[in-house]
């Protein structure tokens, strides 16, 4: 496979609205030391692209300065010391950066196959929203089967994700989302109760439908919830916090449940993890969540495909919150 010189690629000249983004052309990136360089398909969009377009979350700084966290499509190059891959296997993974463009480069230890029965938009719809999902419910919570988990935004491709494996692993699942329709795609799949956040108390849902809580919570909001999430926990349940929708700084919260109800409260990011940590992920996912979708057992929500060059429109869908599951790019 001969490969051009440059490509397009996504710049992002300055901060600000969606418009600010053009299509412009640039050199191909060369892979190096255990990294596969792909000709992109499909590109998934995520909240922190919109937040890095925003100026307010900067890239690591070994990172491409390209948007992007996740793709799908051929292997075009492999760098040395990687092994398993072949020109033309067809890929999708979690990128450090760089998916907003014609090629990119994955590590090795973040690259999984297409599942059985996948195109390219479906394929890229799977990696940052997985590996979220994997870490930071199974890996760091330890939900387990019988356990309850409320999962906050529950119509996000995030929580779409976390619905269907929370279920899947069996766990009993409740959801809050914003509106009756994305309250019934909760119900759709999988989630036993979908409360309206903007009509109903959740805690108070919560406390009326379960005797002693909930074992977990998986939330995107942060400080606006916290104290109800608090509440709305069993004794020795863990509150996983992966972003800050409401504001990252809590006030006046009452912290004695912590310690009455032994309760956990964790967090992480995934862009800042060490190779090592992401290949870890991976082949979790690869070992027990590819099997599920090889079958048909879980799969992604996929609200709308824009093509590359509208990805202008593609963020301004984003910042509506109106979808339900996951927005996407397809070359």
């Amino acid at each position: 496979m001969s490969l051009p010189a440059h490509m397009r690629f996504v710049d992002l000249p300055r901060f600000g609205a969606p418009d600010v983004m053009t299509i412009a052309t640039g050199p191909l990136p060369v892979a190096g030391e255990g990294q596969i360089l792909v000709r992109t398909q499909a590109i998934g969009v995520n909240r922190p692209d919109v937040a890095q377009r925003q100026g307010t979350y900067p890239p690591p700084q070994d990172a491409s300065p390209i948007l992007g966290l996740e793709i799908s499509g051929e292997v075009a190059a492999l760098g040395p010391g990687v092994s398993g891959y072949a020109i033309g296997d067809k890929v999708c993974g979690l990128t450090n950066g760089g998916a907003y463009a014609e090629y990119c480069l994955i590590p090795v230890g973040q690259a999984l196959p297409f599942p059985k029965g996948y195109d390219a938009v479906k394929a890229a719809a799977l990696p940052e929203n997985y590996f979220t999902v994997w870490a930071n419910m199974f890996q760091m919570a330890g939900l387990t089967e019988g356990e309850k988990v409320l999962v906050h935004g529950g119509s996000s491709g995030i929580g779409t994700t976390a619905i269907q494996l929370a279920r899947a692993f069996g766990a009993e699942v409740y959801a809050t989302a914003g509106s009756a329709e994305k309250c019934d795609a909760c119900v759709r799949l999988g989630a036993k109760r979908a409360i309206n956040y903007k009509t109903e108390d959740f805690a108070e849902v919560i406390k009326a439908e379960t005797e002693h809580g909930v074992d977990m919570i998986l939330d995107m909001i942060g400080a606006s919830y916290f104290e109800k999430n608090l509440a709305s926990l069993a004794k020795d349940g863990c509150l996983s916090i992966i972003a800050f929708l409401g504001g990252a700084v809590a006030e006046k919260v009452n912290l004695a449940p912590i310690m009455v109800k032994r309760l956990t409260v964790t967090g992480s990011t995934l862009r800042p993890r060490t190779p090592e940590e992401k290949r870890a992920i991976r082949d979790d996912l690869l070992s027990q969540v590819w099997p599920l979708l090889d079958e048909g057992k879980l799969a992604p929500i996929i609200h709308k495909t824009f093509a590359f060059e509208d990805v202008t429109e593609a963020h301004r869908l984003m910042e509506t919150s109106s979808h339900i599951g996951k927005i996407m790019l397809r070359m």
